[in-house]
Parts: structure tokens; C-alpha cells; sequence
């Protein structure tokens, strides 16, 4: 499945609402200013998916995974590697970490900024779209990109897509490159791009 070009543009300008809303409380949270990158926005079958982040997210990922439920549902995730995370928190907590591994506050700080980020990206979807949307409790989880991703889809029958969304959150002169991935069966896919078309339409009455 592939979107067309109309449908990309309205879906990335969905979220870069989101994301503005994501950067304002984040900024408000930390004391310090926080953007994203306008969002760039891609569909890979799940098969795929490996293919298309190892290179940018070798080694340990670091994950923050919200499971959503409602006439769309799924899972969402915010990636980052494993050194981009531990970036991330000493930005928005002015700490610098002396261990190379993320300790209790840093995992705190990650899981916070994950729950900002999906929420708003969820909620988003979930009030201009028109559909409600629930969302579990946002887990953290350490492991590898093929861990994470063989723990996604259980279902091996059903064909699902994945939803890439890839940023950058800047925090003070730096910036940490990050993915918002929304894992969707055909089904929750085909409404999502129906609900953002007529998303669109709407605006231009």
C-alpha cells in the first residue's frame, strides 16, 4: 500500500499540529525551548520495516509503546537510539550522565517525553479526525530493533503496514533524530487515510 502524494502532505500536516503541540508542552515540562522537524512521513509493509530503520537505528533501541484502541487501533512507538536517548534527557534535565546506560531518572524522562509525544500525535488524530481513540499506559522498553519489531505483530496472518514518521526533537543548540512509528492492520490503515481525507476536505469549504 502506497499513499498518493495529496494523501502524505495532509497526514504530515496532521502531525506536524501534533508535533507543535508535542514541542509546546515539552518546552513547558523542561524549561527549555523544544521543536520537531516538520514531520517526513512513509508507509512500509511490517516485513519491511527492519530494512528501513537498521540503518538508522543500529545496535539498542530505546522505545516508548503506547497500544491504541478504537475505529483505528494499533500500536505507536517512539524510537530512538540508544545514544540519541541519553542525549534527549541530559538535554531536558541540564544533567549531564556519566554512565552510558539509562538510569531510573533518564527512563522516567524518556517515558514522560513519549507519553507527551503520542498522546498529542493520538489525540490529534482522535479529535480532528472525528473517532475515539484509547490508549494504554506508554511502556518503556530496552532491546533490539528485531525484538521490538518480532514483539509487534502476533497476528502472522493478517497483513499489517507500519507508519513512519521520522523527526527531530532541538533542545538547545542540539538536535536528537527520532521515529514515531504507528504499526496498523489494512483495515485501521484504509480508515485512517479515509478519516484524513475527509480531514482535508473539510478545510478547503
Amino acid at each position: 500500500m502506497k499513499l498518493s502524494e495529496r494523501q502524505n502532505d495532509a497526514l504530515a500536516e496532521l502531525i506536524n499540529i501534533a508535533f507543535a503541540r508535542t514541542g509546546a508542552a515539552l518546552s513547558e515540562l523542561t524549561g527549555h525551548r523544544v521543536m520537531l522537524n516538520p514531520p517526513e512521513v512513509s508507509v512500509h509493509p511490517t516485513l519491511e520495516l527492519s530494512r528501513a530503520l537498521s540503518k538508522f537505528i543500529p545496535g539498542e533501541v530505546a522505545s516508548i509503546h503506547q497500544v491504541f484502541a478504537g475505529p483505528v487501533a494499533g500500536d505507536a512507538l517512539l524510537l530512538l537510539n540508544h545514544d540519541g536517548a541519553r542525549h534527549l534527557t541530559d538535554l531536558l534535565t541540564d544533567e549531564q550522565s556519566p554512565s552510558k546506560h539509562l538510569d531510573e531518572s533518564a527512563r522516567e524522562v524518556l517515558t514522560e517525553v513519549g507519553n507527551i509525544l503520542l498522546n498529542a500525535c493520538l489525540g490529534m488524530f482522535g479529535n480532528l479526525l472525528h473517532v475515539h481513540v484509547s490508549f494504554s499506559v506508554p511502556r518503556l522498553h530496552l532491546e533490539s530493533l528485531e525484538e521490538l519489531l518480532a514483539s509487534l505483530v502476533t497476528d502472522k496472518d493478517e497483513v499489517h503496514y507500519a507508519l513512519v514518521i521520522s523527526t527531530a526533537f532541538h533542545v538547545r543548540d542540539s538536535a536528537v533524530k527520532g521515529y514515531l512509528v504507528m504499526v496498523l492492520s489494512v483495515a485501521s490503515l484504509d480508515r485512517l487515510i479515509q478519516e484524513v481525507e475527509a480531514w482535508e476536505a473539510r478545510q478547503v469549504q
